[in-house]
């Protein structure tokens, strides 16, 4: 019997491209925490919808539309574009309805966030963002709590070797239940990555930035006694008191209420230190919030 053979056709030079380009892409999920945050999702088409529901990617929150965004390439580019979502689409925290797409920017769809990674180093890039995303909160983009327990713990034996100060001030966003049951999720979110924003700006390199928690932050200040950790608390208040954050279509008054505690060379563990701070920051709110206390 005579053999069957099929016969293949070359891939053109344009097709080779796109067959590379798609191997090469991919959407990470930073946001939100869970199982699945940190998952690689290749962009292994030409075109991946993004949605609730009828979706490639399913993202199952309720502030991701049903069928919230595509994205596509074309000629070896890619892009994304808004199908006419609720909450709409946003390449580097700017809203978009059709945009092009780089290596490294950051996709938010709805309150979920991906990082979108291209090019042949997509692997070490890929890599080099699951580590990040061990110490960094992806959202505020302050460090995580792991992180900061590190931190903490060396500079605490730091403080003690040496006989040299260290501070700590913890921060509380006021009623920011009231923010996020007034203007919704998506406000809250953004309240929390500006006041991560101003927070930033007034950190030293020796210093460290974190979030601690839902609503709250924490400043480790080395080298700073008790007296220049309250002026520098107060300054980190005026900060984030004196200006309103614009967030889309709302203007929202934001306050923060925060504890200091400094240890005064004793040997104390990285709980109990900021057990200290958070008794003080509870005496701030309890004598009316948007106050110091240490």
């Amino acid at each position: 019997m005579k053999e069957r053979t099929r016969k293949i056709t070359p891939l053109g030079a344009s097709e080779i491209s796109t067959v590379k380009l798609l191997g090469q892409s991919c959407l990470v999920l930073l946001y939100p925490p869970g199982p699945e945050m940190g998952k690689r999702f290749p962009l292994d088409k030409s075109k991946i919808v993004l949605g609730r529901s009828r979706a490639d990617i399913q993202i199952d929150l309720d502030s991701v539309s049903r069928r919230h965004a595509r994205v596509f390439s074309v000629e070896r580019q890619w892009s994304v574009e808004d199908l006419g979502s609720t909450n709409g689409t946003y390449i580097n925290d700017l809203p978009v309805k059709r945009s092009r797409l780089t290596n490294g920017d950051i996709l938010r769809v709805g309150s979920s966030i991906f990082k979108f990674l291209s090019g042949p180093g997509v692997e070490a890039s890929y890599h080099e963002e699951t580590y990040r995303m061990t110490i960094i909160d992806t959202l505020t983009g302050a460090n995580n709590r792991r992180c900061l327990t590190d931190f903490v713990e060396r500079e605490i034996a730091r403080s003690v070797r040496h006989g040299r100060p260290l501070s700590l001030l913890l921060f509380d966003i006021d009623h920011f239940k009231r923010i996020n049951d007034t203007h919704g999720h998506l406000t809250g979110d953004e309240v929390l990555k500006g006041v991560s924003r101003r927070l930033s700006a007034r950190v030293r390199t020796e210093e460290l930035l974190a979030r601690y928690g839902g609503e709250e932050f924490v400043v480790v200040v080395p080298e700073t006694d008790q007296r220049a950790a309250l002026i520098l608390a107060e300054e980190y208040r005026a900060l984030v008191a004196d200006e309103p954050f614009h967030c889309e279509d709302h203007v929202v008054e934001v306050t923060i209420s925060i504890g200091v505690a400094t240890p005064e060379g004793e040997e104390i563990d990285s709980d109990a230190f900021l057990k200290r701070a958070d008794d003080k920051l509870y005496e701030a709110k309890r004598a009316g919030r948007n106050r110091v206390a240490g």
